[in-house]
């Protein structure tokens, strides 16, 4: 099943195509790196399949659904339900608990069933119970890191789009991060990784290289 499929997607900014008639599509479960330099186009490609900006040309499909032609309400949904945003610099609440902060989409989204219990899960999958009361201020960065997984995977999201996030780690935090995107993808999610860092691709399952807003190359690992 496709969980992604991008048709001759297009964005431009002034006279400059920052994203350049891009097709691919993406299988349900898989793990998957779209790598290039800085200002290849890879953030603003990861930033349209959120719904965060729109193509100017193209369509993008995910499990299904045309997202571009979604109205304001239905993309609020969509990034709430469908999607878990796991960011560089982790966007966190820094004055709010751990759990507060994931917590954070389940109230957005009026989910308050079981709401502590979840909370809690997503906490212990990612390591992090034993500092649930810690406001986020007093966590290292890659325990911040963490934090911000475990908000992105509290409504178990079909799709985590993860923009570089081990950019600001040690090699120990790294790979317990890469572990965990990994361990998301095993069990039936869809994890797109953007990333300058090669190593950090060589861990995924395939890797979409971007060149000045275009692919230039789609290998499988």
């Amino acid at each position: 099943m496709k969980a992604i499929k991008l048709s001759h997607v297009s964005k431009r900014y002034g006279d400059r195509a920052v994203v350049d008639d891009v097709s691919f599509s993406i299988n349900k479960g898989c793990f998957v790196s779209i790598v290039g330099k800085s200002g290849s186009g890879k953030s603003t490609l990861m930033n349209m399949i959120g719904s965060m900006i729109l193509p100017d040309s193209g369509k993008i499909i995910v499990n299904g659904k045309d997202i571009v032609s979604f109205k304001e309400k239905e993309v609020a949904v969509y990034r709430n339900k469908t999607i878990g945003f796991i960011f560089q610099d982790f966007h966190l609440e820094p004055t709010y608990t751990v759990y507060e902060n994931v917590l954070l989409p389940l109230e957005i989204a009026g989910d308050r069933k079981d709401m502590k219990k979840k909370a809690e899960v997503a906490l212990e999958q990612v390591g992090m119970s034993e500092h649930i009361s810690k406001k986020v201020t007093m966590l290292s960065g890659g325990e911040q890191q963490r934090v911000c997984i475990a908000r992105a995977i509290v409504q178990k999201p079909e799709l985590i789009l993860a923009d570089e996030p081990c950019g600001n780690l040690d090699t120990v935090n790294s790979d317990i991060i890469m572990a965990l995107l990994r361990q998301m993808s095993d069990n039936n999610t869809t994890v797109l990784l953007v990333t300058h860092n090669p190593e950090a691709a060589s861990k995924t399952d395939r890797i979409i290289t971007l060149k000045d807003g275009a692919v230039i190359s789609d290998k499988r690992i």
